[in-house]
């Protein structure tokens, strides 16, 4: 008779609160948010221990699902102070953009106290689209050498807290800013730090989606910030004067470091520090995964569900491809996952993003090694992985199967989809519906300000205002932010 002795658990005792933010090395357990409160400590951190003098400087405009970052950066400000971390919550969207655009011309004139200050902005969604002209204007001027910037966008996939669901995507291409799309809590920490580098090497402002599946979630994760050895591409040869902001610096000279050089530096970038990644593979794939953001974890989860795991993927046949940086793609990690499959299935929320990108650098493939690909539709023209809402595991287990059925199938596979099925029926079965709509706060002024005269009608704002549209209070439509009144003009 043998017997087994179960590992000693070690109690930290000396753990405070405050170690989520002041530990240098370990795993914590962090919520998305505390994760993007630490990355610019452990960017400092990582500064400092290259000998670099640097400061950081993070402003935005609060809004789901990053309302409560600034409260999160106001409980933490005796550690950003301690590491010369400046944060200041702005007026408005576009104006918080200005200033991080500021921070990056610390370093053009004489008498500047840091070698560069990196920049971080954050905003909800429409926020985004607010502050285009900031952006565009920000981003073709560039970041400075020791900067750089990240612009954090609180992508509402499925309107749960806004008056419209939105992505940022197309804004942040607008733009012409590369974009990271971190999976997890992980990944906010990891592609936090690639992003700074890369926009200090590429000289642009790097678009990063935050989502609520993503910064609402909590995980224990690893905190050392040398954790990832990152690189500065060989191959890649930067123009006289390099990419980085300067003055004075016409437009059309902008124009032509943006366009022709500035997006190949950071595609060069994510080939060297390889952000997009295959994460399971086959030596006979036939059938590839693309995807990227919280869909990949959706992707393993439909996995798990047809009872598909890294090996059974192996024998299969399936290679699974997972984009860090989705905007530009790097075409040489694609082609080579792409290399010998028969279909491609591009999972992605939203409206079709990274399935254009690979038909327009597969469209001159032979046709003979090209690999079908299916997105939102497949090829009779059916709505299979839609653009509305939020895309779930059971649908997207769903037509993993339907693709896989091409050449592998088994008894478990099909014992599995019926059991998927039997679920999505019994949830679309009728159910009693109790209406409880949103009401006002006990002692909220809108609860009494919300209320009109008799015979008066009053259109809403957003926010808190726009909960009035749900009461029996003749209060009909409304407008975005920052229009409230101005409809009665038209």
């Amino acid at each position: 008779m043998t017997t087994t002795t179960a590992p000693m658990v070690t109690l930290d005792r000396d753990y405070s609160l405050d170690h989520k933010y002041t530990r240098a090395q370990g795993r914590i357990y962090l919520s998305g948010v505390q994760a993007l409160v630490r990355l610019p400590l452990m960017q400092q951190m990582r500064d400092r221990a290259l000998g670099l003098n640097t400061a950081g400087f993070v402003s935005g405009y609060r809004g789901s699902p990053l309302g409560g970052l600034d409260q999160a950066l106001w409980s933490a400000r005796k550690h950003l102070k301690a590491a010369n971390i400046e944060f200041a919550a702005g007026l408005n969207e576009d104006l918080a953009a200005t200033a991080v655009w500021g921070s990056q011309q610390v370093n053009l004139f004489p008498g500047a106290r840091f070698d560069g200050v990196f920049g971080m902005w954050y905003g909800k969604g429409p926020g985004v689209d607010r502050s285009g002209d900031v952006l565009k204007h920000a981003n073709a001027a560039g970041t400075s050498k020791h900067g750089g910037v990240l612009v954090l966008a609180g992508d509402d996939h499925a309107c749960r807290s806004s008056t419209l669901p939105h992505q940022s995507e197309h804004e942040f291409i607008s733009a012409m800013m590369p974009i990271l799309n971190p999976a997890g809590v992980q990944d906010i920490l990891d592609m936090g730090m690639l992003g700074w580098a890369m926009s200090r090497f590429s000289g642009r402002w790097v678009g990063f989606k935050t989502i609520a599946e993503t910064v609402e979630s909590s995980a224990s994760v690893n905190v050392d910030p040398h954790q990832l050895d990152i690189v500065i591409p060989t191959d890649f040869v930067l123009p006289a004067g390099g990419l980085n902001i300067r003055w004075p610096d016409p437009p059309m000279n902008q124009e032509l470091r943006l366009h022709q050089y500035a997006m190949h530096a950071a595609v060069a970038f994510a080939k060297a520090n390889g952000i997009d990644r295959v994460v399971f593979d086959s030596p006979r794939a036939r059938l590839g995964i693309i995807t990227t953001g919280k869909s990949y974890l959706d992707v393993l989860q439909a996995l798990e569900y047809l009872g598909l795991d890294r090996e059974a993927c192996r024998d299969i046949g399936i290679r699974v491809y997972k984009v860090g940086m989705t905007w530009p793609i790097e075409p040489d990690g694609l082609r080579a996952f792409a290399q010998g499959l028969d279909d491609i299935i591009v999972v992605e929320e939203k409206r079709s993003f990274l399935e254009a990108q690979l038909k327009e650098h597969m469209y001159n493939w032979a046709e003979a090694t090209r690999p079908s690909i299916v997105g939102k539709y497949d090829e009779a023209g059916n709505w299979v992985l839609p653009s509305t809402g939020e895309l779930t595991p059971p649908t997207i287990a769903l037509v993993i199967a339907a693709r896989l059925n091409r050449f592998y199938t088994s008894e478990r596979i099909q014992e599995r989809l019926r059991w998927i099925e039997d679920k999505e029926r019994e949830l679309a079965l009728p159910r009693a519906n109790f209406a409880r709509p949103a009401h006002y706060c006990s002692g909220c002024p809108h609860n009494t300000s919300t209320v009109v005269p008799e015979g008066s009608r009053a259109a809403a704002g957003i926010g808190c205002h726009y909960m009035v549209t749900w009461m029996d209070r003749r209060t009909e439509t409304f407008t975005q932010m920052g229009g409230e009144g101005v409809p009665w003009i038209g």
